[in-house]
């Protein structure tokens, strides 16, 4: 029997990638046609490439996306910008830059990746409904255009995101909280750069944003935050009025797409399930204004294909897995969730004018202390656990 994979975003690709490395059967099921494209996640900071490159994919993504050297918050009522250059990490690594990448172009580099793996079967069209423990497997109910039939496999891993079927299946509920706000991601054409504008973080009570630079010429984008009580329905039609206000300049953007969903800060009570795993967004969900969920998604996979590889070839005991799980909720608890909390208040939440100035000061004595920058620069670190094998790390 093989392993069984919901869910084919980058997550579950990686999963399936790993697995596949190693020569284990593997079955992906995706419930839709083919990887679908949704402005999400977007940047990858420096640490997370090395693993990324033990992969095999650090240089199809570098092909694919556009590298940052420098990470900026600007202030929008003062225009005030704070630059932390990544050459304070230059002699801890030879990748001393950030990636910008849309996670649906991540994904199709690991869909390239996956389909040279004699060992791995991609399902589209393929809605797994529920999941069922029958001892040494699990039992698989699959929905196609054809009708419905199960399939048996040695474990299945569950990264088949917030709404996670294979999470529900086995009983696990997602503890935690949603925020007030929905996020707003939208891709437009605007010249940032003839206004002095460059990625960052923008820092505004009413107006705060996330702005990324695209790899396609003139393409940004722009992601902001507004009321969740608001219609979502009716998102386009307020999104003219809050442009206005915040972009600089007045000429006009044009919309490329955009997405509105909410934000949440939860995880599951456990990882691991009898013969059921989970990953990603199944397991954990953040708001992601540091970026930490999807990057907190791939470390999972990392840590989660390398144990349970050793698992089925017999080289160790199922108890690895119970590691895996603890450890990686840990993160989520203890870093992951807690950093993009603090990220999200100094973007979106300054509304208290002594506190901002704190925070300010903050960053530019960063910037005047080399031993604080580059602390600053290593925190996406305690993402990675070490492997639950060798206690080898990436970084």
């Amino acid at each position: 029997m093989s392993v069984a994979i919901v869910g084919g975003g980058p997550v579950g690709l990686m999963c399936a990638l790993g697995l596949a490395r190693q020569g284990i059967a593997v079955d992906l099921f995706e419930a839709e046609a083919d990887i679908v494209y949704s402005p999400r996640a977007i940047g990858y900071a420096w640490p997370i490439l090395q693993a990324l490159r033990a992969h095999g994919l650090l240089d199809d993504m570098i092909a694919a996306g556009s590298i940052e050297h420098e990470r900026c918050w600007r202030v929008l009522a003062s225009s005030e910008t704070i630059v932390f250059d990544h050459s304070a990490v230059a002699d801890d690594t030879d990748t001393p830059f950030s990636l910008t990448l849309g996670q649906h172009l991540l994904a199709r580099v690991l869909l390239n990746h996956l389909e040279r793996k004699p060992s791995a079967r991609i399902h589209w069209n393929s809605r797994v409904s529920s999941v069922s423990q029958c001892g040494d497997h699990v039992e698989l109910t699959i929905e196609r255009g054809d009708g419905v039939e199960t399939m048996d496999a040695a474990w299945t891993i569950g990264t088949d995101g917030g709404r996670s079927t294979v999470r529900r299946s086995i009983g696990l509920p997602m503890e935690g909280f949603t925020w007030d706000r929905r996020f707003v991601a939208t891709d437009i054409h605007y010249d940032f750069a003839a206004h002095g504008w460059r990625s960052c973080y923008l820092i505004d009570p009413v107006h705060g944003a996330v702005v990324y630079q695209l790899n396609e010429p003139g393409l940004w984008r722009f992601t902001y935050a507004e009321d969740r009580a608001l219609p979502v329905e009716g998102a386009l039609d307020r999104m003219p009025a809050f442009l206005r206000a915040a972009l600089p300049g007045d000429e006009a953007y044009a919309l490329q797409n955009f997405s509105p969903y909410n934000m949440h800060q939860r995880t599951a009570p456990r990882y691991r399930q009898g013969r059921v795993l989970l990953a990603g967004d199944a397991a954990h969900l953040t708001n992601p204004t540091s970026g930490f969920g999807l990057m907190g998604g791939l470390y999972d996979a990392f840590l989660l294909v390398e144990a349970l590889g050793a698992v089925v070839r017999g080289e160790i005991g199922e108890e690895v897995l119970d590691r895996y799980a603890t450890a990686r909720r840990n993160v989520f608890l203890d870093v992951i969730s807690p950093v993009s909390i603090e990220s999200l208040r100094l973007c979106f939440d300054s509304t208290n004018p002594e506190r901002l100035a704190w925070d300010i000061a903050q960053l530019r004595e960063r910037i005047a202390t080399p031993a604080r920058m580059r602390a600053s620069l290593w925190v996406p670190a305690a993402l990675e656990t070490p492997s639950l094998l060798t206690g080898r790390t990436y970084v």
